[in-house]
């Protein structure tokens, strides 16, 4: 076999390889709809389309506009840096100290607590103040400044006396009704009566004893 023949069968093979591989393209393309490309293939499309002829674009299983797109977002990638949004967090000391003066002292409001940071040197804005009381459920001067339920409970406690109505049932199933009077600052139970029809007199009469 001369040379030319062979590489004649050469060329032929070439050609018959790009029609199988074009096919099992075009089979492939059928049963994929969007493939999964990594950056190394990315690479590898967007280099072979600038040496093939605009002409052979069209054997490339993506767009011109895609592959355009990919290097739009490589030069943004390359020349944008990461910013931050908002104002930077506060140090935790900071806040933790505006959380003392809050709690320290219950007349004062949330700017009366940032000029007294400023003259401690520390600049803050009154509406990052605001927004830290708010965060750790601190509530405003005037209604913090009042006496709390909690507070006023022991206060009184020795004049308050509670009651409660509760149901017994027995190991019979058969249900009565208690009625309690607790004093608050002692937590004594004192028990007014016992029945199994609280009616309205009943009730009315345990009361007036």
């Amino acid at each position: 076999m001369s040379s030319s023949s062979f590489a004649l069968r050469s060329e032929e093979a070439k050609e018959v390889e790009i029609i199988v591989l074009r096919h099992q393209l075009h089979v492939l393309n059928r049963q994929v709809k969007r493939p999964n490309l990594k950056p190394h293939d990315r690479a590898l499309l967007a280099a072979a389309s600038c040496v093939l002829p605009r002409r052979c674009w069209a054997s490339l299983f993506v767009r011109p506009e895609t592959i355009l797109r990919w290097h739009r977002a490589l030069v943004a990638r390359r020349w944008t840096y990461p910013r931050r949004t908002g104002r930077p967090p506060k140090p935790m000391e900071i806040r933790r100290l505006v959380v003392r003066l809050a709690k320290e002292n219950a007349t004062w409001g949330y700017r009366r607590i940032q000029g007294e940071l400023k003259h401690f040197g520390i600049a803050i804005a009154p509406s990052t103040v605001w927004s830290i009381l708010q965060a750790e459920g601190i509530d405003p001067a005037p209604r913090r400044a009042g006496t709390s339920w909690k507070e006023f409970l022991h206060s009184q406690a020795k004049g308050i006396i509670a009651c409660d109505f509760v149901a017994v049932d027995t190991a019979f199933f058969r249900r009565f009704y208690v009625l309690l009077f607790i004093e608050v600052a002692t937590r004594r139970v004192h028990l007014a009566g016992v029945t199994s029809n609280p009616d309205a007199s009943w009730a009315t009469q345990q009361y007036r004893c």
